[in-house]
């Protein structure tokens, strides 16, 4: 929605103001918690955190990328195998065993999203089919780190060093700069508050669901994204949209329904 009152800023540059705003963002909440310099935070973390916020940087500058080399409907659409990557991962890192209605819920909110974006599917722009692909990736790569590592390192800063490494990659291309004072402002808005924040509040979730659920969840920003532009920036929206929307809604519904009516597990004896 606010992306679309852009008046001069184009993606690269869109891509350095969010990370740049977003940086200092986690430089204020990592103080806020820890009342410390950021940067022990950061030192603290050793190896996994700068793995982490190599994936924070991947997720923040691909997908903006892969839409200056193909479509939105291709972008989103591979974007969308991310819950089913997590979920592999999850598998075959954590050891974490799936139900076949989890395995019947990632499918669902796939197929949601190829039906809202199948009429802008081609085969045209692989190369940034290619790019987008780093964004499901390194996001369950990253879920999957933050889930095995929550309990002995704070990983939290990683999203600062994603922010960093994001900005830097990014400066070349975004120079010189256009964007007008207007659109520093709106971007200095989703620095903080569709980067920062929502990161840090997926990181408070981390401890309590598995990588495929955080996965799963994150799929509606696909939804809510037209509504969000339809509702502020008066964008239409098609019934392939609304009904694959739907789709994912209910899958995140119906892995939450088995989630708990699923018997508890006996506890293991040693």
């Amino acid at each position: 929605m606010f992306t679309r009152h852009l008046e001069q800023a184009q993606s690269f540059e869109v891509t350095f103001w969010r990370s740049f705003f977003c940086f200092f963002a986690v430089v204020a909440l990592t103080w806020q918690r820890t009342r410390a310099n950021p940067w022990i935070a950061v030192k603290a973390m050793g190896w996994a955190g700068l793995f982490s916020g190599v994936m924070w940087a991947i997720m923040f500058t691909c997908f903006m990328v892969a839409l200056t080399r193909t479509s939105t409907a291709n972008t989103l659409l591979v974007s969308s195998i991310s819950p089913l990557l997590a979920a592999v991962l999850a598998w075959a890192i954590l050891k974490q065993r799936l139900a076949l209605g989890t395995w019947v819920a990632i499918l669902m909110a796939i197929a949601g999203i190829w039906w809202m974006v199948r009429e802008g599917v081609s085969a045209q722009g692989l190369s940034g089919m290619a790019i987008a692909l780093g964004v499901p990736i390194a996001a369950a790569l990253n879920l999957v780190m933050l889930k095995k590592m929550h309990a002995s390192v704070d990983l939290a800063p990683a999203v600062l060093v994603g922010a960093v490494i994001s900005a830097l990659g990014t400066l070349p291309w975004a120079m010189p700069f256009q964007a007008s004072w207007h659109d520093v402002g709106i971007l200095a808005f989703l620095g903080v508050f569709q980067l920062a924040v929502p990161c840090f509040l997926m990181l408070r979730a981390v401890p309590h669901l598995a990588p495929h659920e955080i996965a799963l969840i994150s799929m509606l920003e696909v939804v809510l994204g037209p509504i969000w532009a339809w509702w502020g920036a008066g964008e239409v929206i098609g019934a392939s949209t609304w009904q694959g929307g739907l789709l994912v809604i209910g899958a995140l519904v119906t892995n939450e329904l088995l989630q708990r009516w699923r018997p508890a597990q006996p506890a293991s004896i040693t």
